[in-house]
């Protein structure tokens, strides 16, 4: 099984596809909390030191952002590694799954010991204003489960049933 060579094209054609999936329903959810998300280029609250992501989605930036990779210094500590000097994403477009939909009204489904699940929900604070997140219909919120389950599946492909996360700070050269 170590000699199976991972068939990077067709996973990260599988990517691009989910995450265009993704942002089309980020799209429709942007529009209808126009009024209420402040999130724009350069706000970065979300953007926070220690963030991980899948390997398939740190090959994906890799194969993108090469030379940033190579020939750039990572934002100081303190906050994600990908920002640049004005708090603006430098790989935006081949931004991960969890960058694709923060600040967005956010709901799961929570497992209680006893066995009962429950629904939450949770908003960036700078996007908190209007309606209550508790208030909103399910419709009106990102669903936490499905696309990183489907996420989980294609890092299961790439690293052979492994669910091996990578820091983003750790993904620059190191001298």
């Amino acid at each position: 099984m170590d000699n199976i060579e991972v068939d990077w094209e067709s996973l990260l054609d599988d990517l691009a596809r989910l995450y265009k999936e993704v942002d089309r329903g980020v799209e429709q959810l942007n529009t209808l909390h126009a009024t209420r998300l402040v999130c724009r280029r350069g706000c970065h609250e979300c953007c926070v030191e220690g963030l991980t992501v899948f390997e398939v989605e740190a090959e994906n930036i890799r194969r993108h952002r090469s030379k940033l990779l190579t020939r750039a210094d990572p934002y100081p500590e303190g906050a994600c590694a990908f920002l640049d000097r004005a708090g603006a994403c430098r790989i935006y477009e081949h931004r991960p799954y969890v960058c694709r939909t923060q600040g967005l009204p956010l709901r799961w489904v929570d497992q209680l010991p006893d066995g009962v699940s429950v629904e939450m929900r949770d908003i960036c604070p700078l996007n908190s204003r209007g309606q209550l997140v508790e208030d909103l219909s399910a419709e009106a919120c990102w669903m936490i489960g499905p696309f990183e389950d489907r996420l989980a599946r294609l890092q299961i492909a790439a690293d052979r049933g492994e669910l091996r996360r990578i820091a983003l700070r750790a993904m620059f050269r190191k001298d």
